[in-house]
Parts: C-alpha cells; sequence; structure tokens
C-alpha cells in the first residue's frame, strides 16, 4: 500500500492495515516528513498515530514522521499488545508522552516520547530521535519504552531526553535513549547524546541514559555513547544501567563500545560512567572508555563499570580504559572498576588500563580497581598504568581480591593498598 505524503494519508492506511487480518506492508513517500499536530484519537489524543493492533511492516524509504513542535504533548507512536510492527529506513521525532501505557493506572508516570511497545516491534535502519519523557513522578524510555519484545537493529537512537520535573523527593528518570522491561535486542545500533536528569535538590535518580534495562537485555555490536546522566545533589548512574531481575534474566554486552559517557551529581552520587550493574551480567569483547564520574563536593565511583550489591559480573576478554572519576571535596574511588559493596566479579583475559580516581581535597582510592565485600577474581588479566592517591591499581578494602595469572603493574604512586591485602601483588 503507497502512502501519500500527508498525515491524513498516513492515518487512514494505519487504520487500513490494523482492520485486514493478513500482514500489510505501507510504503511511505520516499523523503517524506508527515507533521503530526494533535493526537490521532481526539477523545485521547496521547498518540499521533493510530495504534498499531495488527501486523504491519512500515518501509519507510527516507521518511521521518514528527511532532509539530508547538502542538499538545503526545508520543508518536504506540504498538498494542496485539501489535506486530516492522518500521524500516523511518525516522522518528519530537515526540513527547503524556502517559504510559504499560501502567495507565499511575497518574503522572510517562513512558515512551518517540515510541511505546506493548507487542512486537522490530526497528531496522531507523533513526528515533530528539523526543521527550518528562513527569512529576516517573519518567522512562524518551526513545524506546519497551514493555514488549523488541529489536532495535543497524538503528540509530540519539538525542533523547528522558526528565523527572517533580519536587518531591526519590522521583526517578530512567532510559533517555530507551527502557526495557520486557525482552530487547540491540544489534548493530547506536545509542548516542541521549540524557536522563532530575531536579536538582530532590534526591532523586537519573539512570541508563543511553538504556535502562529492568528485563533480559542484550546489546551486540553497537556503540553506546556520549550519553549523560545528570543528578544534581541525587543519584546518576551509568549510560548502560542493568537492573533486570535473576536469577534467569541477565543484560548481556558483546563487541561493543560503551564510550565517553558521563554520570554527573555534583552535591550527590554518580555511579558507573559506562555501566552499572545490579544483578547479573555478562560483558564480553567490548571496550568501555573515555567515561566520566564526577561528583563534586559529592561521592563518585566506577569510572567504567559499577556494581552493586549482591550482583554478578562477568568481564571476558574486554577493556575498561582510560575512564575517570572525579570528586572534588568529595569521594572518588575505582576509576576502572568499583565493586564497593559485596558483589562478585570475575574476569578473564582482560585489561583494565590508564584508569584515574582523583579528588581535589577529598579522598580518591582504586585506580583500577576499588574492592570491599564479596570478591573479585581476576584471570589472565592486566591492571596497569591507573592513578589514585593510594591503591593506585587495586585498592582491597575488605572481602576476597585473587589474581590468577594477572599482572598489577605500573600503577601510581602504587600497585595494591593496603600492602599485602591482595597476596600476588607487589609494590
Amino acid at each position: 500500500m503507497d502512502v501519500p505524503c500527508s498525515v491524513p494519508h498516513l492515518v487512514s492506511a494505519i487504520r487500513a492495515a490494523n482492520g485486514t487480518a493478513a500482514p500489510q506492508t505501507l510504503r511511505l513517500a520516499p523523503g517524506c516528513t508527515y507533521r503530526l499536530a494533535a493526537g490521532a484519537n481526539p477523545f485521547h489524543p496521547v498518540n499521533g498515530l493510530p495504534v498499531v493492533t495488527g501486523t504491519m511492516t512500515v518501509q519507510g524509504q527516507g521518511a521521518t514522521i514528527t511532532r509539530v513542535a508547538t502542538a499538545p504533548r503526545f508520543r508518536i507512536l504506540l504498538v498494542a499488545g496485539t501489535g506486530r510492527l516492522t518500521l524500516h529506513d523511518t525516522t522518528i521525532s519530537g515526540g513527547s508522552a503524556a502517559d504510559c501505557p504499560a501502567y495507565p493506572d499511575v497518574p503522572g508516570m510517562v513512558c515512551g516520547g518517540g515510541i511505546a511497545n506493548l507487542g512486537q516491534m522490530f526497528l531496522t535502519r531507523s533513526r528515533v530521535t530528539g523526543n521527550r519523557a518528562e513527569s512529576k513522578l516517573y519518567a522512562q524510555g524518551a526513545g524506546i519504552d519497551n514493555p514488549g519484545n523488541a529489536t532495535v537493529r543497524s538503528s540509530v537512537v540519539s538525542g533523547n531526553t528522558v526528565a523527572y520535573t517533580g519536587d518531591g523527593r526519590d522521583g526517578a528518570a530512567a532510559g533517555g535513549g530507551i527502557a526495557n522491561d520486557g525482552p530487547l535486542t540491540v544489534e548493530g545500533a547506536q545509542v548516542i547524546n541521549n540524557l536522563a536528569w532530575v531536579r536538582q535538590g530532590t534526591g532523586s535518580f537519573a539512570f541508563g541514559s543511553g538504556l535502562a534495562a529492568m528485563a533480559q537485555s542484550t546489546v551486540k555490536n553497537s556503540v553506546i555513547r556520549n550519553n549523560r546522566a545528570y543528578a544534581p545533589g541525587g543519584f546518576a548512574r551509568a549510560a548502560l544501567s542493568n537492573s533486570a531481575p535473576g536469577p534467569t534474566a541477565r543484560m548481556t554486552v558483546t563487541g561493543s563500545f560503551v564510550r565517553g559517557n558521563i554520570a554527573d551529581a555534583p552535591d550527590g552520587t554518580a555511579q558507573g560512567g559506562g555501566i552499572t550493574n545490579s544483578t547479573l551480567m555478562t560483558v564480553d569483547n567490548t571496550h568501555v572508555s573515555g567515561n566520566t564520574v564526577t561528583a563534586r563536593g559529592g561521592t563518585a565511583r566506577g569510572g567504567g563499570i559499577r556494581l552493586g550489591p549482591k550482583s554478578e559480573l562477568k568481564l571476558l576478554r574486554s577493556s575498561v580504559a582510560a575512564n575517570v572519576v572525579d570528586a572534588a571535596e568529595g569521594v572518588a574511588q575505582g576509576g576502572g572498576v568499583d565493586n564497593p559493596e559485596g558483589g562478585t566479579l570475575a574476569t578473564t583475559r582482560s585489561r583494565i588500563v590508564d584508569n584515574r580516581v582523583t579528588a581535589r581535597e577529598g579522598t580518591a582510592l582504586g585506580g583500577g580497581l576499588y574492592h570491599a565485600g564479596g570478591t573479585s577474581t581476576l584471570d589472565r588479566t592486566v591492571v596497569s598504568g591507573a592513578r589514585a592517591i593510594d591503591g593506585g591499581g587495586v585498592f582491597r578494602r575488605s572481602g576476597t581480591v585473587r589474581l590468577l595469572g594477572s599482572q598489577v603493574v605500573f600503577n601510581t604512586p602504587n600497585n595494591c593498598r593496603p600492602t599485602d591485602s591482595v597476596r600476588g601483588c607487589v609494590g
């Protein structure tokens, strides 16, 4: 079905496809921009297009579907639980969520500024950019919110913003690019330049500025870059944030780059510039590099990766390099990896190199690894070139750090502290 370059034709085409039992293909006008000025349903105008309830493929042919900047708030697209959508070569932009389809009985909760998927969605060679999810209660998934089953392949999720704007304490903004509550695969994609932020002084949480995973998630051969979590006086956590519940759900990151992301919480707590893991996670053949955690006057932890209490992380054939933790007038620890609360870290054939921890007029410990409680086992792993005020390579506060054929060398001002706290580590 060919769809001319007009919003009424696009709305009619989706409604017609929903009304047909057989799968339908909609071919948008090449290069067209479909500008949405109002919600498709005047009685419940929270979605710019009709809700996808059937099975359809949208061949965008380079088209853009966008919300007019002066229009009321609405997301661009909702896929219902019965829907099955393949979206190809299409840009989704400018959406601004006004509700949360997965939690309709929670007034004020906002999810999925660009797309909310409750069914099955396959996004290929597309862009989800410049969308927003803002709430005075809780907001998630500015670009994509996925309580359903989704695959994002060879696509770009960029420049989306999730925000908590309320006055109360303990609000949250999760998933600047993507928030996941259902099975999700991100493959050959870029999740870049997204933002999660919370209002100053509310003690609230901004996390998963690129991807917030609350269910099984797989990231393959992708780039997670230049995302930012900002929480002045609150808690800022990582571009990739994993809290998928165990024992079966796990986040897996393979063949990817997690680079140049920032977690910033002045007078608060910033954790994990690249990755935070609260449950079960595997990172394989992945580069976690150039990320920054900063908390002036607060606490900053885990420039590359931060483990939560009783979490488990496998780091295989990967590098954690050139990450920075800085907490001027505060506490900074774990330039490369931070395992401070009884987690289990197992590295194999990995490199934790050239990371640093700084804290002007503060405390800076564990340039490569900070460990307290739990177990960190480093198997054929190198910790080198790291800097801190103390424990340049490894600082072990408590718990167990094991070196199995590993090297902790050439760190500044020393390799392991306290002295003799890590068997096999010298200097």
